[in-house]
């Protein structure tokens, strides 16, 4: 029975790494977090109601029309809130899904995330989260900027349950700021929606002198089976929910983000490691997947 597991686990990362036509090296795929998830999100396509791609048709998510309908009180409530210097990066190391992302520029805000109201949001953009709140597709959201020359590297999100929705609020409206997935370029306008998987490879990137502001939000994958969305809906609040980060003082930060608070002093001591000796970096790296592998079976 271990031996089948193992196997439908080994199965279920190289099916996620063959998924669309960019990929990692296989290797990086090995240890790319969304390996982790993968036995959750190869159930997850297999139920999908919609087709596997990596942009898809807003029109198929008529419940969001609202937020397109209202982005001149939405953009209104972001740029303030840029101006306060409240769109912003993490003050520590409490925001594990997006840390990587603010050491090439990446500032964030959030709305809500995953069944966690932040009092902050409440407080500074009562409108904005009051449409948000009227939309049970929505998931998680947050005022996202991306100031000029910065960008996000190439990168796969790790849970399939939801997909990305961008709302252009303040952009460039230039196709030198703009987001890849899968190979193919998108660039954000003021007023106009995307909608993209992201858990497919994507990057983005502003070439541009002007900031760019979205709303981003997290929308529930549509299933085909009811029981396939309790599935779902109950791993994003049981787990997701646990990734929730503080904008401010008053917002709760979630067990997960607790514990890499922690243990970032260990991937401090990894990242130095790498950068004098990438060799021996690898070989710890991979010792400690084979102990887990070990003891796996033998246990």
């Amino acid at each position: 029975m271990k031996f089948i597991i193992l196997a439908l686990f080994i199965g279920s990362i190289v099916f996620v790494h063959f998924r669309g036509r960019v990929r990692h090296k296989f290797t990086r795929q090995l240890s790319d977090h969304s390996s982790f998830l993968a036995p959750v999100n190869a159930f997850l396509y297999l139920f999908s109601k919609l087709p596997a791609r990596p942009y898809l048709d807003t029109r198929d998510f008529p419940e969001l029309a609202p937020l397109q309908q209202h982005w001149e009180e939405i953009r209104e409530e972001g740029v303030r809130l840029m101006e306060m210097g409240e769109i912003k990066r993490s003050a520590g190391h409490d925001d594990v899904g997006f840390n990587s992302f603010f050491k090439t520029g990446w500032k964030r805000f959030y709305l809500k995330w995953y069944g966690d109201s932040h009092p902050s949001a409440s407080e500074l953009c009562p409108r904005t989260t009051e449409l948000l709140a009227s939309i049970g597709s929505v998931k998680a959201a947050m005022f996202a900027a991306l100031p000029p020359g910065s960008r996000l590297v190439r990168h796969r999100d790790p849970y399939a349950g939801s997909y990305r929705y961008h709302l252009g609020l303040q952009t460039p409206n230039d196709p030198g700021c703009y987001i890849s997935v899968d190979g193919e370029p998108y660039h954000w306008r003021d007023g106009e929606p995307v909608m993209f998987d992201e858990t497919y490879i994507h990057y983005a990137e502003n070439k541009t002198d002007h900031n760019r502001i979205i709303l981003f939000c997290d929308i529930e994958r549509p299933l085909k089976y009811r029981w396939a969305t309790a599935f779902n809906r109950w791993f994003s609040y049981k787990v997701m929910a646990a990734a929730a980060a503080p904008n401010n003082e008053g917002d709760k930060t979630g067990g997960i983000n607790r514990l890499f608070s922690r243990i970032y002093t260990i991937r401090e001591r990894g990242k130095a490691l790498k950068k004098r000796n990438r060799t021996r970096y690898y070989a710890e790296q991979w010792a400690v997947v084979a102990v887990f592998v070990l003891l796996f079976i033998y246990i």
